[in-house]
């Protein structure tokens, strides 16, 4: 089954953490289920190499969609959706 990969960036900061809490809440309502990994990227280089100056971030397979703000969950699933379509 194919994997949504979903990378929060940030220092671990009180809106990293709402934004994870967020993300996960938006893909644990999908119907249908879609299948999708997490990653935490906290370190200060690696965010920098993806072009953000504002954390929090957010990627869906390498695509960056937010910084700097907390989208509403309702985007975040919307996002997902969209890019959980071009799995198969």
């Amino acid at each position: 089954m194919p994997m949504l990969t979903v990378k929060i960036l940030g220092s671990g900061c009180l809106n990293c953490r709402y934004l994870e809490a967020e993300t996960r809440l938006a893909l644990d309502m999908m119907d249908p289920p879609i299948a999708y990994e997490i990653v935490k990227v906290t370190d200060f280089l690696d965010i920098a190499s993806y072009g953000v100056l504002s954390v929090p971030a957010l990627l869906m397979n390498e695509e960056l969609l937010s910084a700097g703000r907390v989208p509403r969950r309702e985007q975040i699933a919307q996002w997902a959706r969209e890019r959980a379509s071009n799995l198969d």
